[in-house]
């Protein structure tokens, strides 16, 4: 159960920082202290940069 609580809160974060990253969002404005869950948020952030370089979104 715990496993599945810690995978929900990661791939939460993952997909905030994704939309923040859509949004065109600095990542300096990542909410999250917990290294964990930050570097969830920040490779939501960068698979967002990504995706707008390749012109998925406009």
């Amino acid at each position: 159960m715990m496993k599945r609580q810690k995978r929900d809160r990661q791939s939460r974060a993952f997909s905030r920082g994704y939309q923040a990253g859509i949004a065109g969002r600095s990542k300096e404005i990542c909410p999250y202290q917990n290294t964990e869950i930050k570097s969830e948020w920040l490779g939501g952030w960068r698979e967002a940069i990504t995706d707008k370089q390749q012109g998925l979104f406009k």
